[in-house]
């Protein structure tokens, strides 16, 4: 699989292109700042985007939506817990001082459970509400990899002091739907560099009481 990231300045937000090796189809995931050198490497390529995934609606990650689906036309999935983060886009960016394009409304939901079939990979959807109500991630089994948004970090956890955050729903969901995976699979994350659980659940100083799934209530 062929994993680019984009990383916005500010923010620090990764945005992912994400395709099999060799395929010309390929999905966006997070579009953040970063948003014209995705379009670039989309164009130079001669690559199709077939989708834009959502993991939250927080505005570090859909700065961006905006122009790609102007650029590509490609539609938008989002959980729809996320919907009012997500249309009061030009909100969260005045609270930054920074301005922003409303993305268009969503064409697709994301919920727990769903499995998605798009640019010839399999995404399972899996709830991590925590750090944003609807928040998600998106595992690839095939290729041993998850897009993990805010919900864990190398060496740290989503922040929760957000409105509607609710730290016990994030590290409930961490433990059940991230360190459930194997331990071999890589996190790719919304801020800094990639990890793999197995690194997160003995070494994150967050996550190492819950190793082999106690040290939570």
């Amino acid at each position: 699989m062929d994993i680019r990231t984009f990383t916005s300045e500010g923010w620090g937000e990764n945005a992912y292109l994400v395709r099999v090796a060799g395929e010309r189809r390929a999905v966006a995931i997070d579009p953040g700042g970063e948003t014209p050198e995705l379009v670039r490497a989309l164009e130079s390529e001669g690559l199709t985007l077939e989708a834009i995934l959502l993991t939250h609606a927080h505005i570090d990650h859909i700065e961006g939506v905006a122009a790609l689906v102007r650029a590509t036309g490609a539609p938008v999935y989002l959980h729809p817990a996320e919907r009012p983060w997500y249309d009061r886009a030009a909100e969260q960016a005045a609270y930054f001082g920074v301005s922003v394009e409303a993305p268009p409304a969503p064409t697709h939901e994301l919920t727990g459970g769903q499995r998605l079939e798009l640019a010839g990979i399999g995404f399972e959807v899996r709830d991590v509400p925590g750090h944003a109500p609807g928040h998600v991630i998106l595992y690839v089994a095939d290729a041993g990899v998850a897009f993990v948004g805010d919900v864990v970090f190398q060496g740290s956890i989503g922040r929760t002091d957000l409105p509607q955050g609710n730290h016990r729903q994030l590290m409930t969901g961490i433990r059940t739907q991230v360190l459930s995976l194997p331990d071999e699979t890589v996190l790719y994350p919304g801020h800094g560099p990639a990890t793999t659980v197995g690194r997160e659940r003995t070494g994150n100083p967050f996550l190492a009481p819950l190793f082999g799934g106690g040290g939570f209530a």
